[in-house]
Formats: structure tokens, sequence, C-alpha cells
């Protein structure tokens, strides 16, 4: 089985476990991997947060080099949430599973500030498997 899979990737401890998820799918199921990271772009995003995703992304490209996957990785900055974002990146590339990395955060920052992995879990029109 062939397919595509995306991995919703901000850097976080969780989201380096939904990649190695992510890896280990891809290889029993002769998968293509995607790995993205969303920022919303404009004047929101200072210089040093996109340095150090620019460094994060060089690490995940040497990291899936290493395992032979046929793989691509992504910045995109579309105006968008990164909830928004992740869900319509996978229907715009016709992805089969989506991988996301959560965090635990209470009620209140919830609410608050929602939730990207609920945004994604919810709309996503492909099985989304979440990790700790």
């Amino acid at each position: 089985m062939a397919g595509k899979f995306l991995v919703a990737y901000n850097g976080s401890k969780p989201s380096k476990a939904a990649l190695d998820l992510a890896i280990s799918h891809a290889s029993i199921f002769n998968a293509e991997l995607i790995v993205m990271t969303s920022m919303e772009g404009g004047h929101s995003e200072k210089p040093e947060d996109i340095a150090r995703v620019n460094q994060e992304l060089n690490q995940v490209r040497k990291i899936l080099a290493a395992t032979g996957i046929k793989h691509e990785v992504h910045e995109t900055a579309r105006g968008m949430s990164p909830g928004e974002d992740v869900v319509s990146f996978a229907g715009d590339k016709t992805i089969d599973h989506i991988f996301v990395g959560i965090e635990k955060k209470s009620r209140t920052r919830k609410l608050l500030l929602g939730s990207t992995a609920q945004y994604i879990i919810l709309k996503a029109s492909c099985p989304v498997t979440t990790i700790k």
C-alpha cells in the first residue's frame, strides 16, 4: 500500500514524536512522507522564529534522507492559522493520513488559544493520528 503521509511539524517534542511514528509507518506501508511547518506569515513572524524553523526543517531533511523514504519538506506562510493551513495543505496534496503531536493544555488555555490538533482532527478529510 503506497500513499502519502503528512506530519504537522513545529519542532516541539510531541511533533518530533509524530515524525518518528510517521517514519515508522511510512517504512511499513511504503508511503511518501511529507513534513510541513505552518507559519502565519506577515508582520507577526519574527526573523529569529523563521531562522529557528529553517534550522529545524534542515534537521528533518537530514533525518529523512537517512531513512531512504521518499519525502518532501515544506514551510508554508499562507496567512492561515496552522490548523487551517495543515487541513488545506492535506487536501491540496491528497494526503492519506496525518500525524500530529499534541501538547497537554489546561481547559482555560484551550478555550483561549484554541487547539491546532483539535481543528485538524475535526476538519481533515483523512485519518489523523495524534501522539504525545
